[in-house]
């Protein structure tokens, strides 16, 4: 329905309307238009008022002895009573081609505006693009020297690799862990976890000397580099399954282990 009301005011159809130069059925339409849409009845208005003014602007008023010498002589050759009859002026030609070229200016006018708020409206959708364009390499340079820190750490001499294989329980279980006991930080990736049922997860542990440690769940949806804590003094990590919502169990059922004593 814009797109209508823009063609609409991009025509000469006021233009004509206003002149007297469209059709019946055209002039139905023009009607409705102007009934309906408050920018074209201010539009319509617009150009009645730049008429008008042409109009009165270059009028010429007929001297007022005419109208009375006219009057005096029909007295003269007829008894009938002669009812005055108000002065009506006429519209020189000159004064209609001033009206029409006033007409073709405010139409003119008119659609300049509109194309420009139209080149408006593009360029503030452009800046919009701009500043979402900028945020999003802003948001990629991010995670770039994120990824580029975690391959540091990983390219760390330091840093050790384990690897968990599954066993019968999860023979598609693969992940790895990346230790630097210099810089005492643990990472795991998540390869392939096979599935488990909605009411358990996996659980990654560590083995101390006298006991065992929970340090979280391991999800294959987050199928990254992760975080876990780093325990100095462990001799092993083991991937487990848990119920979901129970306190972790160090019974719970093993499925991968990898040990970290020194050969």
């Amino acid at each position: 329905m814009e797109k209508n009301l823009q063609n609409f005011l991009n025509s000469d159809l006021l233009n004509k309307y206003l002149v007297g130069d469209l059709s019946l059925e055209a002039s139905k339409d023009v009607e409705h238009f102007i009934s309906t849409y408050p920018e074209v009845a201010q539009a319509y208005k617009k150009l009645q008022d730049n008429l008008e003014i042409v109009a009165k602007a270059d009028a010429v008023e007929a001297p007022q002895y005419i109208l009375g010498n006219v009057l005096k002589s029909l007295e003269q050759t007829n008894d009938t009573k002669v009812i005055p009859l108000a002065p009506r002026k006429r519209t020189p030609w000159y004064s209609i081609a001033a009206s029409a070229a006033a007409i073709l200016f405010a139409a003119t006018s008119i659609m300049l505006y509109q194309k420009n708020m139209a080149l408006n409206n593009e360029n503030n959708i452009v800046v919009e693009e701009i500043f979402d364009l900028r945020s999003d390499i802003k948001n990629n340079n991010s995670k770039l020297e994120e990824l580029s820190r975690e391959l540091l750490k990983l390219n760390n001499p330091d840093s050790k690799k384990y690897v968990f294989n599954g066993n019968e329980r999860a023979k598609n279980l693969k992940t790895v862990a990346y230790i630097n006991p210099v810089e005492k930080t643990s990472m795991i990736d998540v390869i392939t976890l096979p599935q488990l049922p909605k009411e358990q997860q996996y659980q990654i542990w560590a083995e101390l000397q006298d006991r065992m440690v929970n340090l979280g769940i391991l999800d294959e949806s987050d199928r990254k580099l992760k975080q876990i804590p780093y325990m100095e003094d462990a001799l092993a990590l083991s991937i487990k399954i848990g119920t979901k919502g129970d306190n972790a169990n160090e019974n719970d059922t093993e499925v991968a282990e990898i040990s970290l004593k020194e050969n």
